[in-house]
């Protein structure tokens, strides 16, 4: 498990008409201002490299501190040209799935009984397009389609998820998300919640702060289970010793709340609640959450405290994981003890 730490208290998340609305023109501090894109689709920024990594090193004794800055910079290019791509990606499945909400779509039942429409499966595409055109040595792995790439391993997968609550999505409420991950040898390195009739984007790095429609934000204090604002998107999705556990935490907090699916986990990063347990969610579900409760100062593992990747493979199939995600690293410690997994 992990320890417990006390965290500063939460400065208040910008409210979304205080800040650009316009989820294309949306760019953290981190991204330069216009990308230009190459015949080949990379995509470049003038008089710059074209990225290959959101990793760099310097090997010892190779030019000393001026070498080391110089690889700080390009690694840096490097991470924003991606979280540019990412963004990008964002912007073309919201401007899929506005054109169809509440537009009255056909649902179809996939095999696991979860529905599926026209919207999740032309936002997929959008992405993957976007992606490919920048990156095309990339894997990809979507919810819809599964593993995209000529290798079957690769170092650098992006996971979407182009509607994150397609229920909510079908029954014409605006609380579901487009959730973007780039996993790095498995580890989620970059994360995007887009939610794209409410033009809000919450896009976390790896070792940076995240960020709510650019403006940086953190999740906030609470000492104690017992105080804690619960949210999970349905009572009714948890079976068995599963149900049992989260009947334990739901028990000790202060309020549970239920709905909203990936926008709880926004909302906890934004420091508004304080608590999220949720079991059976696919790897497309929660890795983009990494990076954006983990850069707002909170903490997100499995129901064990063991911290969540995926070592994706054209051969991996998404098997289901019991997450708990927690503003304070206190109450992130009593809910794992609540829930006495083992």
């Amino acid at each position: 498990m992990l320890s417990s730490t006390t965290l500063p208290t939460a400065s208040p998340a910008p409210h979304p008409n205080s800040a650009n609305p316009n989820p294309r023109r949306l760019r953290s501090r981190f991204l330069p201002a216009a990308p230009s894109y190459t015949p080949s689709g990379s995509v470049r920024v003038r008089g710059r490299p074209s990225m290959g990594s959101v990793r760099t090193s310097t090997a010892p004794g190779a030019g000393g501190r001026g070498a080391a800055a110089a690889g700080g910079r390009e690694e840096d290019l490097a991470t924003e040209l991606l979280v540019e791509v990412a963004e990008l990606a964002a912007d073309a499945a919201g401007g899929v799935l506005r054109k169809y909400f509440r537009r009255g779509v056909e649902v179809v039942e996939k095999e696991d009984q979860s529905p599926v429409t026209i919207a999740d499966r032309e936002a997929e595409e959008a992405m993957v397009s976007v992606i490919l055109k920048s990156f095309p040595t990339h894997a990809i792995f979507g919810e819809e389609n599964g593993w995209r790439c000529v290798e079957n391993t690769a170092d650098y997968v992006w996971v979407l998820d182009p509607i994150d609550g397609t229920k909510s999505f079908i029954t014409g409420k605006p609380l579901f998300g487009t959730l973007i991950a780039l996993l790095h040898d498995g580890k989620p390195v970059i994360g995007v919640i887009d939610q794209p009739i409410l033009r809000e984007r919450w896009i976390g790095v790896d070792g940076k702060q995240t960020t709510f429609n650019g403006q940086e934000i953190s999740v906030r204090s609470c000492n104690l289970l017992s105080q804690a604002y619960l949210y999970t998107t349905s009572p009714h999705l948890f079976e068995g010793d599963a149900e049992d556990a989260f009947v334990r935490v739901r028990n000790q907090v202060k309020v549970p709340l239920y709905g909203c699916d990936c926008y709880a986990y926004a909302l906890l990063a934004s420091g508004y609640v304080d608590l999220v347990v949720e079991s059976g969610l696919k790897p497309y579900d929660f890795l983009s959450l990494v990076p954006v409760i983990e850069g707002a100062g909170g903490s997100i593992t499995d129901w064990r405290g063991h911290k969540l990747h995926w070592p994706v493979t054209a051969e991996s199939q998404p098997t289901s994981f019991n997450v708990v995600a927690a503003g304070d690293a206190r109450v992130h410690k009593q809910a794992l003890d609540a829930l006495q997994w083992r």
